[in-house]
């Protein structure tokens, strides 16, 4: 009797136990769950236990999250004009023939594969946006059950590369989604989808890396505006785009989305893939689901990444931070203080990387928002609290002035530039402001530092080492003088459509151009 209350006292300390375990679990439980989230979304932000990674198996992830990855068929009806011979010209064949060849409008449909996750037991789904972009007809298959269903788009989003699908279906398995911002570097992840058309295939790799841009990759998905993709060698081909990207406790923390290939052709693994991450997915999501539209949050800064010389000359600790280029008058930058040429290193105490990562971090964020900015200033820390607007579309491309403008005197050196003063035509022909100082590059060597460091014809130089330049003697004189041999310059660069951004450069002058 002794043996059995003493097993039975022990049972009980163990249920009170667990019991305040679940409790635990359950108060946590809820607390991740955001504000504006979407009912039915199950979300899990709890650090993964990378521990439990012992690499023997992954069945029950695999088990887990299959389920919840579904197959996306897309098509469009496309017209077209047929072949005209040039025989059929001929009267003396049309008396034959008849006018049978006459370039009649014909029509066929466009099929294309993808791939997209179930986010909620009612039908909402994850995609890609360029797999049903453009498509009259949507169909959705669902794991082993081939049930197909018809699906509309909610929501499009060509930016980040997000769309929203919703079927109508009811208790269908929903994948948990995780928090991209709590990856690292070496982190195991499966991508399953449906590759080429086999089939759901599962692969397993790690995260080779974090805030990719694909601008800097051959070109590849410049069309996007918010980019830092996750990059893993696990497999990926085409069909998998849309679909999941899990940690190893099946937890969705990216979006297939893209892959380098060696031939450009989009075909063949270089074990280069990339995945939205799902906090960026998520906001787009939120958006459409709560208030039928996107709205970013806006800073009103024009952000550029940071190099060691452009950190030495700028007395940041080191090359991580976006670097403030310019920032638009009446902007909630302009009023919370940030001017050119600070560096921002953090938001609400989330360390930026780059001026991409950057971008991203502010769409995330909701219009209203307070976000508090960790910022170099001429090496000196300061903090400024900004409330974001709503982001306004925008979208321009580079554009050299008119070669056919007046010449006027230029300035040449030995630095390898040449240069001349501003007239007020020059400035009415550039979109400055008329009382806009600066000297206008007419010429750049190039085999110079000048222009290894990035400066162009028909860009201006402002300033050189936080000192205005104000003509093209200006220009000159200062940039003999380099603050040993390291030049920090600032330049507006003309865009199509009117006006201009500025960006600082970083000039080595004690290192020879290659």
């Amino acid at each position: 009797m002794k043996l059995i209350r003493n097993v039975l006292g022990i049972s009980a300390v163990a249920l009170i136990i667990i019991s305040a375990v679940a409790v635990v679990r359950f108060v946590a439980r809820a607390a991740d769950t955001p504000a504006g989230a979407i009912a039915g979304i199950h979300i899990d932000s709890t650090p993964l236990n990378r521990d439990l990674q012992s690499g023997n198996s992954y069945s029950p992830v695999v088990k887990k999250v299959a389920p919840s990855v579904v197959n996306i068929y897309s098509s469009r009806l496309i017209k077209e004009h047929s072949y005209r011979n040039p025989m059929m010209a001929d009267p003396f064949f049309r008396q034959f023939f008849g006018d049978l060849d006459s370039g009649r409008e014909l029509s066929r449909r466009e099929n294309w594969l993808g791939s997209g996750i179930v986010v909620t037991p009612d039908g909402y789904i994850l995609t890609a946006n360029h797999v049903v972009e453009g498509a009259d007809k949507i169909q959705v298959g669902i794991g082993n059950d081939k049930a197909e269903y018809s699906a509309r788009v909610i929501g499009m989003d060509p930016p980040t590369d997000v769309a929203i699908l919703k079927i109508d279906a009811k208790n269908i398995p929903a994948v948990t989604l995780g928090d991209s911002d709590q990856l690292e570097v070496g982190d195991v992840v499966l991508a399953i989808g449906n590759p080429l058309g086999v089939g759901q295939t599962v692969t397993r790799g790690i995260i080779s890396a974090l805030g990719r841009s694909l601008a800097d990759s051959g070109g590849m998905g410049a069309q996007r505006q918010y980019q830092s993709f996750i990059q893993t060698d696990a497999a990926i081909n085409q069909g998998n785009s849309g679909g999941a990207l899990v940690d190893g406790q099946g937890r969705l923390i990216g979006i297939n989305d893209a892959i380098l290939s060696a031939n450009d052709g989009g075909v063949g693994i270089t074990g280069i893939g990339f995945a939205v991450p799902i906090n960026l997915a998520r906001s787009v999501m939120e958006g459409f689901l709560n208030g039928g539209k996107v709205a970013r949050g806006y800073l009103g800064v024009d952000p550029q990444d940071i190099d060691a010389g452009l950190a030495r000359g700028l007395g940041a600790p080191d090359a991580n931070g976006a670097l403030v280029a310019d920032v638009t008058p009446g902007s909630p930058a302009a009023n919370a203080g940030l001017v050119s040429g600070d560096i921002i290193v953090s938001i609400n105490s989330k360390p930026i990387t780059g001026a991409d990562h950057l971008r991203v971090i502010i769409s995330e964020l909701r219009p209203g928002t307070k976000a508090e900015l960790a910022v170099y200033r001429n090496g000196t820390p300061k903090t400024f609290v900004a409330v974001l607007g709503e982001r306004p579309d925008a979208g321009q491309t580079y554009v050299q002035p008119d070669q056919s403008s007046p010449e006027q005197p230029a300035k040449t050196t030995r630095l390898g530039i040449e240069v001349q003063d501003l007239d007020s035509q020059l400035r009415l022909q550039l979109g400055m402001p008329q009382n806009a100082g600066g000297a206008l590059v007419n010429r750049v060597d190039h085999d110079s530092n000048w222009y290894e460091a990035g400066l162009r014809y028909g860009d201006v130089i402002t300033e050189i080492n936080r000192q205005p330049v104000a003509t093209a003697k200006d220009a000159l004189d200062q940039g003999k003088a380099a603050h040993n041999g390291q030049l920090v310059v600032k330049i507006w660069r003309p865009l199509r459509g009117g006006g201009g951004i500025t960006r600082y450069l970083s000039v080595d002058t004690n290192r020879s151009a290659n």
